[in-house]
């Protein structure tokens, strides 16, 4: 059994933002979810289809609380050490059914984003894979204090893109995939690890742990 000294895996939730039972994010994140289950770590694979919950409404949430999608959105996240989250780009923004999960679960309170580490990938048939998706999805999640890992991963021409097998067709794009989830996971687990170590994650130079914008995102 894990102990302090002998940690079990690393968990971590994987799951693609795309109502589409044939979409390409579906598939690129069942691709990543294979990457990190091959290193050890234990992979909790789910779907937007997972959460259903209604459009928020602040009315709604004052007379009848939470929905139960969000709630179960919220526990899955906690009980994960890190999360990726496979996006579409909608007009080159985030999916309003994402946004709306993200802004039902950042209700609860405790809220579980506050630094957790994630990881944005995004597959399109576009040539930005949708990148620009990826870009506004980074702000909510890091106004929430989630610690998004630096290097996203953008598939493009992603009606092409897929072998048979589930893998990228380009040996590249699938060594570049793969040493992006190597990365992600190295540094999760140096966090999950080292727990002796201090945590600062900061808004803005300078910031101080006890300042309001610091604590906006904790409350």
């Amino acid at each position: 059994m894990p102990t302090e000294a002998q940690p079990g895996p690393l968990r971590v939730l994987v799951f693609g933002a795309a109502l589409r039972a044939d979409s390409s994010n579906a598939r690129l994140a069942s691709l990543v979810a294979q990457l990190i289950s091959d290193t050890g770590a234990t992979v909790d694979h789910a779907a937007m289809h997972d959460f259903g919950m209604p459009l928020y409404d602040g009315d709604a949430e004052a007379a009848e609380g939470l929905p139960d999608g969000a709630l179960l959105l919220r526990d899955r996240i906690e009980q994960a050490d890190a999360f990726v989250i496979s996006s579409p780009e909608y007009n080159a923004s985030v999916p309003g059914l994402l946004k709306n999960a993200i802004d039902w679960v950042s209700r609860v309170r405790p809220q579980p984003f506050k630094t957790k580490h994630a990881m944005l990938v995004s597959a399109s048939p576009s040539l930005v894979g949708g990148n620009r998706g990826l870009w506004a999805l980074r702000v909510p999640l890091e106004h929430l204090g989630t610690r998004v890992y630096p290097d996203m991963f953008s598939l493009a021409n992603s009606y092409r893109a897929f072998a048979e097998d589930g893998t990228l067709i380009d040996p590249g794009l699938q060594q570049r995939l793969s040493e992006t989830v190597a990365g992600f996971l190295s540094l999760v687990e140096a966090d999950v690890r080292y727990v002796c170590l201090e945590r600062r994650w900061y808004e803005f130079l300078g910031d101080r742990t006890e300042a309001s914008i610091t604590q906006r995102a904790e409350e």
